[in-house]
C-alpha cells in the first residue's frame, strides 16, 4: 500500500499517483486545472458540524481525531472507495489546510494505514 498526504497548494507530481481531494469545501484560490485531481471525495471529509467545532484549534486535536475516526467507521462506502484505489496503486490524499500536522488528511491516512 502506497499512501501519502499532500497540500493542494504543493506542486502536483507524477509520483503522487491517484490524487484524491479529501476536503468538503473547495480550497481557496485553487483552480481545478491546477489541482490536477483524479477525484474529489467530499464524502470522506469530516462532517460540517465536526469541521466547524474543530476550527483547526490544536487544543481540540485529540478529540477531533477520535470524533473523525468514528465518522470514518460509519462511512464505509467512501473508505472502501479509497481502499479499492489503493489496491490498484499509489494514492495521495490532498488537503487544503495550512496546518500540515493537524488536519483530516492526517487522521484519514493513519486510519487507512491501520485498516487496510
Amino acid at each position: 500500500m502506497e499512501l501519502k498526504i499532500k497540500r493542494v497548494y504543493d506542486t502536483p507530481d507524477k509520483k503522487d499517483g491517484y490524487r484524491i481531494l479529501v476536503d468538503r469545501i473547495w480550497p481557496r484560490g485553487m483552480k481545478k486545472e491546477k489541482a490536477k485531481l483524479n477525484l474529489w471525495l467530499k464524502e470522506i471529509a469530516p462532517s460540517t458540524e465536526l469541521r466547524k467545532w474543530f476550527g483547526h484549534d490544536t487544543k481540540k486535536w485529540d478529540e477531533f481525531q477520535s470524533r473523525n475516526r468514528k465518522e470514518l467507521d460509519k462511512n464505509t462506502d467512501a473508505v472502501n472507495q479509497i481502499k479499492k484505489q489503493l489496491s490498484e496503486g499509489k494514492v495521495t490524499l490532498i488537503y487544503g489546510a495550512k496546518d500540515e500536522a493537524h488536519n483530516q488528511a492526517v487522521v484519514l491516512e493513519k486510519y487507512l494505514s491501520e485498516n487496510t
